[in-house]
């Protein structure tokens, strides 16, 4: 059996259960980064190690039968959203079993049984899909909810001002979910944006009742995350959600790059010290909520079962060189076909 979020033992528990989502993301990804250099996978991967709080917690707000889309650094919403670990794992390894059947890899993530209807490696790019899936909610007339995850850099693209634009005409049931971890590649804010503008009240003069808040407490981002979900699924229209946080690793790999020159070791630093899950851990602890030894059986589950699925995937097959044109669309070929 496939280990999911839904056989977590601690979630009747709502702290443990954040907590226990926050280190089963985490846990993934970092086993992603120490097997990297193996070059057994050979896709690029954009980790969230470091910002597991808002994954964990927006993935455990939205119900099974919302919605949700992302970008180029997907695991942490697609594991979050209650994703298939070991079809992830496989897709990014280019096995048959994965989630793509190997052919998309880390950037193109999808499990339509939990409701994530897929990833891109294009900047922007699923904000008008996830737009599109709230009309389609909308026209239905059910209570789902849409949420689209994407980065600072992704509000710089035109798609999202005229996906936000439509989604607050028509009232649609939309979250907008911005992760602001400071960084385009190694482009930092600055050069990028006005200074002195935030970015959910830019937002918030589009039309969409918005708000700010601290991507590395997981707490607040549930509570914040639920109530949102609560006025949308109400008729209020889309919200728009910004959480500041911080990536650990490169942009795109598994290793380190504070000494290339865009970023500080004492800004890294200072951020990994508000590390979310250690955060948890550490007030849970001290308020006898859990136990260390407790924090210690829950990590050695977690790995357990990782080592479980590295296993399993990389005893898989590759695809049949023959299915490489299966269950693809290219337009030229469409074209072709009307002829």
């Amino acid at each position: 059996m496939v280990h999911t979020l839904e056989s977590n033992p601690w979630q009747q528990d709502h702290a443990a259960d954040l907590l226990y989502r926050m280190k089963w993301i985490r846990c993934i990804e970092e086993t992603i980064a120490g097997k990297y250099g193996e070059g057994k996978m050979r896709c690029p991967v954009h980790l969230s190690i470091g910002q597991e709080a808002v994954s964990a917690a927006v993935g455990k707000a939205l119900r099974k039968e919302d919605y949700a889309v992302s970008g180029h650094r997907a695991h942490g919403h697609y594991l979050g959203k209650g994703g298939d670990p070991q079809a992830m794992l496989a897709e990014i390894y280019g096995k048959r079993s994965g989630c793509a059947r190997g052919k998309g890899g880390s950037m193109h993530l999808i499990d339509e049984t939990v409701g994530f209807k897929g990833s891109t490696a294009i900047v922007g790019g699923t904000i008008p899909i996830g737009v599109g899936l709230g009309y389609s909610i909308s026209c239905r007339k059910s209570d789902q909810v849409s949420c689209v995850f994407f980065g600072d850099g992704a509000v710089e693209e035109g798609a999202f001002y005229e996906s936000a634009n439509f989604a607050a005409l028509h009232k649609l049931p939309v979250l907008f979910l911005c992760e602001n971890n400071f960084y385009s590649v190694y482009s930092s804010l600055r050069p990028r944006q006005p200074e002195g503008r935030e970015i959910y009240k830019m937002v918030e003069g589009m039309g969409i009742e918005s708000a700010q808040g601290d991507g590395n407490n997981v707490l607040e981002v549930f509570d914040t995350v639920a109530s949102a979900l609560k006025d949308i699924r109400s008729g209020r229209g889309p919200r728009f959600l910004e959480f500041k946080t911080y990536r650990w690793r490169e942009h795109c790999g598994p290793n380190f790059d504070n000494d290339i020159g865009y970023r500080t070791e004492e800004e890294y630093l200072s951020w990994k010290a508000r590390d979310p899950v250690a955060q948890l851990t550490s007030d849970l602890i001290s308020k006898n909520q859990l136990y260390p030894a407790t924090v210690s059986e829950m990590d050695g589950e977690i790995q357990s079962q990782v080592d479980q699925f590295f296993t399993f995937v990389e005893n898989s097959p590759f695809p049949d060189p023959k299915e490489a044109y299966q269950d693809l669309f290219a337009p030229d070929d469409f074209e072709r076909s009307r002829l």
